[in-house]
Parts: structure tokens; C-alpha cells; sequence
């Protein structure tokens, strides 16, 4: 039985950290979803058909495995998006207490709903720190964003400011 797991965000854009996730997650199952969804609790900076490129292209350049689909979902619950795909398990980067706290709610009704576990990784201690609204926040203020995100980012974000 293959063994699917789905990585979710926003990705706003995506940072070091996120790849962090992605990268270690894609080595623990046989195929990876890396979703980049709306969060309606958010004003995004980026469309997501951007944030999808801007994924490809990062993961690519990373030389990630090729066991990684990236796609993304605005057409319901995220356990439906799972259950379509055959994904048993959610992978979900905590920074943070306060991640946990914001999360585990959301695990339990998940299992609930669809018995869709969810996974938490901690990210590589280099990275904990960095958030996509910090990115953001840096960026538009002129700061340099080089070593939080992707060289793809960085690049993207100085051709069209935020």
C-alpha cells in the first residue's frame, strides 16, 4: 500500500523552512502533495497560481524527489482533498507552542472527520524563526529576504516589489 501524505499551506510566499518540511516529509512516504491553499484568514501577497510556480520551481531547484505534487485546493475542507487523493496523513510544521496550540484542534476534527492523521515536524533550528508574513513584513520594508526563502523567491519578490 502506498503511503500519501498531504503538506499544507499558504506558502505566501514559501521559505527555507517550508522546504525543510517538505524535503524531510518527502523521504518519510511514498508520494507527497504540497497543497497551497486559501486561507481566508489572510490577505495574500501572491495568487496562487504564483505561489504553485514559485513552489516548482524552489522544490526543483532544491533537487528534491520526484515523489512531490504540487497542487493546490480552494474547493473545501482539506480532508476532502486527502480522501481524493488516497492521503491518509496531513504533515504540519511547528515553530512553536503556539502552533500546536493553533493546530491540534484542527488534527482532532481532521481524524474526526475523515481519520486523516496529522503529523507535526519540527523544523531544522535554522529555520524556526521564519514565518511567510516575517518574509513579508521584511520584504516590504527593503529588507534582504535571501536567507529565508528560496533563491526563486528572492529573485521574484525584487522584480515586483510588495
Amino acid at each position: 500500500m502506498r503511503r500519501i501524505a498531504v503538506v499544507p499551506g499558504s506558502f505566501d510566499p514559501v521559505t527555507r523552512g517550508h522546504l525543510d518540511v517538505i524535503a524531510r516529509a518527502a523521504g518519510l512516504f511514498d508520494e507527497l502533495h504540497v497543497l497551497v491553499v486559501h486561507n481566508p484568514g489572510k490577505t495574500a501577497l501572491l495568487p496562487i497560481t504564483q505561489r504553485v510556480a514559485l513552489l516548482q520551481r524552489s522544490i526543483a531547484d532544491a533537487g528534491l524527489p520526484d515523489n512531490i505534487v504540487v497542487s493546490s485546493w480552494s474547493m473545501g475542507l482539506l480532508v476532502d482533498y486527502c480522501l481524493e487523493v488516497g492521503a491518509s496523513v496531513l504533515i504540519k510544521g511547528i515553530r512553536s507552542q503556539i502552533d500546536v496550540a493553533y493546530e491540534t484542534p484542527m488534527a482532532i476534527v481532521n481524524r474526526n472527520l475523515a481519520a486523516v492523521e496529522t503529523v507535526f515536524l519540527l523544523p531544522d533550528p535554522a529555520n524556526a524563526h521564519v514565518s511567510s508574513s516575517l518574509v513579508r513584513q521584511v520584504a516590504a520594508l527593503g529588507g534582504d529576504i535571501t536567507p529565508y526563502v528560496p533563491r526563486a523567491v528572492a529573485e521574484f519578490l525584487q522584480k515586483a516589489p510588495v
